[in-house]
């Protein structure tokens, strides 16, 4: 069956903009176009929209989406058995939360006791679902399986006292590295300042803290650009700055 622009995007719940922007960044081109100039969608760009859709609703970047799903190597089937494992891990979470949602509001109305590590399990678990979901791949290549999931134990462990403490380091750290860059000198005592500080942050997630795994973290923050993106929204030239003071500060750069 073919459809116009119209009734795909009537059908599967988008805008006719957003097919026509699918069409301009050649994510979703139409089989064809008719005699009277309009876009023309076959079976196979459904099914392809239907992946599109199943990758936005899962959170993947348009460029990602486009990279994936135009790959050569890029097969339907098993696209679809990863998307029902993703949904399924989805489900799981927003169980957990509702469930810790059930509990507060037992303990609120005095149904219930409620520990204070349970008050914060369905967060923590989506803190680790969203990390592994952004940067599963590239931590557990570069770590090991072992150190991650040791980590995400780590994690699911800390009480509440160590929550409020990791964030409020993680507010030290930014604030910190937005003053030791004016510095301009990674090796300056507030860079190194910031650097001992990111160590400490580190090392409420890591199990064991070293050195060298320290430094090659700073340099994924400069070679991915999602983390690059992250330390530089702000001030471009961050996440350079963060990795050279670490370099020092761990003895990887002199």
């Amino acid at each position: 069956m073919e459809y116009t622009v119209q009734h795909l995007a009537r059908l599967a719940g988008v805008s006719t903009r957003t097919l026509r922007y699918y069409d301009e960044i050649e994510l979703l081109k139409p089989a064809r176009i008719n005699s009277s100039g309009y876009r023309i969608y076959g079976q196979a760009e459904v099914d392809k929209l239907q992946q599109v859709l199943f990758y936005r609703e899962l959170g993947v970047s348009l460029d990602s989406i486009k990279e994936i799903v135009t790959a050569p190597s890029f097969n339907g089937a098993n696209a679809l058995k990863e998307h029902r494992e993703q949904l399924l891990d989805k489900r799981k979470q927003l169980d957990l939360l509702i469930a810790n949602v059930e509990k507060t509001i037992a303990l609120t109305e005095g149904r219930i006791t409620m520990t204070d590590k349970e008050k914060f399990e369905g967060f923590k678990q989506q803190l680790i679902d969203d990390n592994e979901n952004n940067y599963g791949n590239e931590i557990r290549e570069k770590y090991g399986d072992d150190t991650v999931n040791k980590s995400n134990q780590k994690l699911k462990n800390m009480t509440q006292e160590e929550h409020e403490e990791v964030t409020r380091l993680a507010n030290e750290v930014t604030a910190t590295l937005a003053e030791a860059f004016k510095n301009g000198d990674p090796a300056s005592d507030i860079a190194q300042k910031a650097a001992d500080l990111h160590k400490q942050w580190l090392s409420y997630y890591w199990s064991e803290y070293s050195k060298e795994a320290h430094a090659g973290l700073a340099q994924m923050y400069v070679d991915d650009e999602r983390f690059k993106a992250h330390y530089d929204e702000n001030q471009p030239g961050t996440a350079e700055f963060l990795r050279d003071a670490i370099h020092i500060y761990t003895g990887s750069k002199k």
